[in-house]
């Protein structure tokens, strides 16, 4: 394993030219712009559609949105950029207008993409890919100077499934981040955050692994994503479908919460925030009445 090199961990991104802080969790919610995401009820096939999920997850409480126009399920159907940008970019140009405010995240592998999103109005790349399926990427993401989700997979989603073999999956993930790390910074990307990529070219045991170990990724000094939401390592445990995992999900969630998840990356964020105000409660000290 890597030596450790880094310490404090950091917990504010330039979004924009407005800071935002991560010393309390955020919750990002997932708007997808596809007709074969593996949870029914998060496909948002039209723009209408995407507006009115946009709008009740910022009455919810999301602080990021997060878009995405490519399924990257286990064994989806690959798609082009051009039909990936023609699904994205009309529901991230409607968004920007009607909710100037809201921080819009990318979910795309593909720099070009990312590049027209962000000239678009967005903000945040979100890579699955982590730079390994397009070496344009982490340039892109330089000249953009915006912040960037760097999540682990191997693979792609098509043959993910074929790649979950590790002799030490904590370890390989956490070298894996140390090396994309450098290379990210050497080319000037100043805010990065880390995903597990729970899920992604991972086994059960490899899933609950990581999230036995979560904590100990905070020795990168980097901001931390989960994104179990409704995942098969959720209803597999429980049983059940997607759709009946949502319990499963806010345990899971509010477990991450305790080991140092900065971001939870959602589906239903009314229930993720609830978990993070539960959380908070337990976790600061609280003032005791003592008058009678």
């Amino acid at each position: 394993m890597a030596k450790d090199t880094f310490f404090r961990k950091n917990t504010t991104l330039n979004v924009a030219g407005k800071l935002i802080s991560l010393q309390q969790p955020k919750v990002m919610g997932i708007i997808n712009i596809t007709p074969d995401s593996f949870y029914a009820d998060s496909r948002k096939t039209t723009t209408e559609a995407a507006l009115l999920q946009a709008e009740k997850m910022l009455s919810d409480g999301a602080h990021i949105l997060d878009i995405g126009a490519y399924s990257s399920r286990p064994g989806a159907t690959d798609i082009s950029v051009q039909e990936e940008t023609d699904r994205l970019l009309p529901a991230v140009e409607a968004i920007v207008s009607r909710f100037p405010d809201a921080v819009l995240s990318i979910d795309t592998f593909r720099s070009s993409v990312a590049k027209q999103a962000i000239a678009s109005g967005a903000h945040i790349i979100n890579d699955i890919s982590g730079g390994t399926l397009d070496d344009q990427m982490f340039t892109t993401a330089a000249k953009l100077q915006v912040p960037y989700i760097l999540m682990h997979m191997r693979g792609n989603p098509q043959n993910m499934v074929k790649q979950a073999q590790y002799d030490d999956v904590f370890a390989d993930v956490f070298d894996y981040f140390t090396t994309q790390y450098h290379t990210l910074k050497t080319l000037g990307v100043h805010d990065i955050i880390i995903d597990p990529g729970f899920g992604f070219a991972k086994q059960q045991a490899h899933n609950y692994t990581l999230m036995q170990r979560l904590q100990e990724f905070n020795r990168l000094g980097l901001p931390i994503l989960v994104g179990v939401s409704r995942k098969r390592m959720v209803y597999q445990a429980t049983g059940g479908t997607a759709a009946e995992a949502l319990n499963g999900t806010t345990a899971l969630n509010t477990i991450a919460l305790t080991k140092g998840a900065n971001i939870l990356r959602v589906h239903d964020v009314k229930e993720a925030v609830e978990a993070v105000k539960i959380w908070q409660l337990c976790d600061a000290p609280l003032e005791i009445n003592t008058e009678i």
